[in-house]
């Protein structure tokens, strides 16, 4: 059994199921996702994971030990809030050891504990102020701090760097992940952000209306999403659908496009499953569809078309173009030296090795 088991959890209020079922292992030092719009039931599933708020059915086990029924205290976890809950009137060093003197531990380990963390966060310049004197970046570090001095079985975070603004999400995102590679520690992360997700994760539970629509490593989820919210969810920018049908092509299967008015038919690569006259959506990532260079030129599955252009939109690194095919708006991701401007026509390079399709009334992959 690993650090943290989720068998069948439910949870419902006034009638209403919240929770529909969680199954979830968690393994000795990983690092788990929750991710998902508001109101799926992440932030629930963490507060019941703490002992903030009753099971309805279901179990719970922490490193082995079923703690359905054990308060907060008694579970070893600590928790990371994204309002730091830091107390306002004591010191920095004094808000990590107050935990752990309201445990009895002796004033020597505690100190201990405080130049442990310090240095490890790198705040020991901070000890003696108070929150107020701390940007948000540093009581984010403090908050940390307070967890890591109890040296708990389970480390939980409730969207730590939601009030952080954008350069300090990203640095703090580094500070976390470099955090958990030194320590080693097991951490449940709860966020929106499917940015956080993808670079913190070992593992990553994406959520919906109180279901778990995947659970798998951030290559799984983004490379073989098991279905259309997933694909949408998790990828920024989010991959492209494009409704089409299938059509013969030579002797195999293909899938019919038109950009204004220009019909073209592109191979049903790994169409396996596809049936002629099928009605599909096909799923295709921004960076598959690409400007065309020479080493693309004998690529596997590589496939040329030229399509106009209608909004392009540089980024720095790249530029975003947006084309039109079958009605739907597709993100081309190209090098800003080969872009054009819109209304402008550019071939581009079609990636299908990675392709996926679902089915437009289920929602599903077509596998």
């Amino acid at each position: 059994m690993g650090a943290l088991s989720i068998r069948n959890v439910r949870k419902s209020y006034a009638g209403n199921e919240i929770l529909k079922g969680i199954n979830l292992e968690v393994e000795q030092g990983e690092f788990l996702i929750l991710v998902g719009p508001s109101g799926c039931g992440k932030s629930t599933l963490l507060a019941m994971i703490a002992g903030l708020d009753d099971i309805t059915s279901g179990e719970v086990h922490i490193a082995g030990r079923k703690v359905n029924d054990l308060s907060p205290k008694d579970r070893d976890i600590a928790m990371v809030f994204q309002s730091y809950a830091l107390y306002p009137s004591m010191t920095v060093r004094k808000n990590i050891s107050f935990g752990l003197e309201i445990r009895k531990v002796p004033q020597a380990e505690r100190e201990e504990a405080v130049a442990r963390v310090a240095k490890i966060l790198q705040i020991e310049h901070l000890l003696d102020r108070r929150p107020s004197q701390l940007s948000g970046g540093q009581r984010q570090r403090v908050a940390m701090g307070r967890a890591i001095a109890r040296n708990p079985a389970l480390f939980l975070f409730d969207e730590p760097l939601s009030n952080l603004d954008a350069k300090l999400r990203v640095e703090m995102r580094t500070e976390i992940k470099l955090l958990h590679q030194r320590l080693g520690t097991t951490i449940v992360y709860v966020t929106h952000d499917q940015i956080e997700a993808m670079t913190l994760g070992d593992k990553i539970a994406v959520m919906k209306t109180g279901e778990v629509q995947q659970f798998g490593t951030p290559q799984e989820i983004y490379r073989d999403p098991a279905n259309l919210f997933v694909a949408g969810f998790m990828g920024s920018p989010a991959m492209n659908f494009i409704p089409a049908r299938v059509v013969e092509l030579g002797s195999g299967l293909g899938l019919a496009m038109e950009n204004h008015g220009e019909q073209f038919v592109f191979p049903a690569i790994r169409g396996e499953a596809l049936r002629l006259g099928q009605d599909v959506i096909v799923g295709i990532r921004p960076e598959q569809i690409t400007e065309v260079v020479d080493s693309h030129g004998a690529a596997e599955y590589a496939v040329q078309q030229s399509l106009r252009i209608d909004l392009a939109e540089p980024t720095g690194p790249d530029t975003l173009l947006l084309a039109i095919i079958n009605g739907a708006k597709v993100t081309c991701r190209v090098c800003p030296d080969f872009a054009v401007r819109s209304g402008e026509k550019m071939r581009l390079l079609f990636d299908l090795s990675k392709v996926v399709y679902f089915d437009p009334a289920t929602e599903q992959r077509i596998r």
